[in-house]
């Protein structure tokens, strides 16, 4: 059985990069070594952060692998440094291996940039001279796009040209197989619905309590940074902004609808003094809420 190197990023939801790479090449019934290039923070609502590894790092594992197991065929994805481009163009010209793919992965189905210009320049420089084949986005099969399509269509393309099989009859094999497979995870994420209705309830019932996005997150127990990536996704707002309208709107209602002094007004809402309810109402609306009460 001949080994497929696949060299690209890590992908924690396992849709897409190195994880799904062994995945789908294992289904097919290949056998997948692998190289990472960069560690990502990710979930299904997008990446938070990268951490990219060095050349030096990178060269230790792919001479690793084609020191012992001689892979014929190796595909390249995420490649993030300019560094890393370069060591892989000096390896790949001297192992001169059958087939080299690159997959380009520049940008994230959420729409994130995932490589700089100069390092992308650095590639079509470097590595595209040496590809046997270079994926474009007429290559992949007909449908909406999502989450790690490319890179499927990259792993089963080396599948099938590690079965010496022509790049044509490879890359419409490798298509074929891929309108079957069903989405990882779909764009629209039940999850992050449920979730955020969730803590709308939460603010709805601690609103007079509580005002700390840390609370929220941990009566979801999750972590604040994903709440807040769910609540910007869907309402394009933080979670601290929603609660904080939320608050405004009591206290617009308590003062116009009721005669309760402004004193009592804070300690129902659970602030410190009037003086802070005042602060945290003028910095929302403009005015004091004195002013806005003689503006109704």
């Amino acid at each position: 059985m001949n080994t497929i190197l696949t060299i690209t990023g890590s992908d924690g939801t396992g849709g897409s990069g190195v994880q799904a790479d062994i995945q789908l090449i294992s289904a097919l019934g290949g056998a997948a070594a692998s190289a990472i290039t960069s560690i990502t923070v990710q979930n299904t609502l997008g990446i938070q952060e990268f951490h990219d590894l060095p050349a030096s790092v990178v060269r230790q594992q792919v001479e690793a692998i084609i020191n012992d197991l001689q892979p014929q065929v190796i595909k390249i994805g995420l490649v993030r440094r300019i560094d890393v481009v370069e060591m892989l163009a000096d390896v790949l010209k001297r192992y001169q291996p059958k087939h080299i793919i690159y997959a380009p992965v520049l940008t994230s189905t959420k729409g994130e940039q995932l490589v700089l210009p100069r390092v992308y320049e650095a590639i079509q420089r470097l590595l595209i001279p040496l590809c046997t084949v270079v994926l474009a986005p007429s290559d992949l099969p007909g449908g909406p796009r999502r989450h790690g399509l490319a890179n499927q269509l990259g792993s089963a393309l080396a599948y099938y040209l590690s079965l010496d099989e022509k790049v044509s009859d490879a890359l419409l094999h490798a298509q074929t197989y891929l309108k079957q497979l069903p989405a990882v995870y779909a764009d629209g994420n039940t999850r992050s619905e449920e979730l955020y209705n969730q803590f709308l309830d939460a603010v709805e019932h601690y609103y007079n309590r509580y005002a700390d996005v840390a609370f929220y997150a941990e009566q979801l127990n999750v972590s604040a940074r994903y709440l807040a990536q769910v609540t910007r996704q869907i309402a394009g707002r933080s979670p601290k902004a929603i609660i904080d309208e939320r608050i405004t709107a009591e206290i617009v209602k308590l003062i116009t609808t009721t005669n309760k002094p402004l004193k009592d007004v804070a300690l129902c809402l659970g602030f410190s003094s009037q003086a802070h309810l005042s602060r945290f109402f003028k910095k929302r609306k403009g005015v004091s809420p004195t002013e806005f009460q003689h503006k109704q």
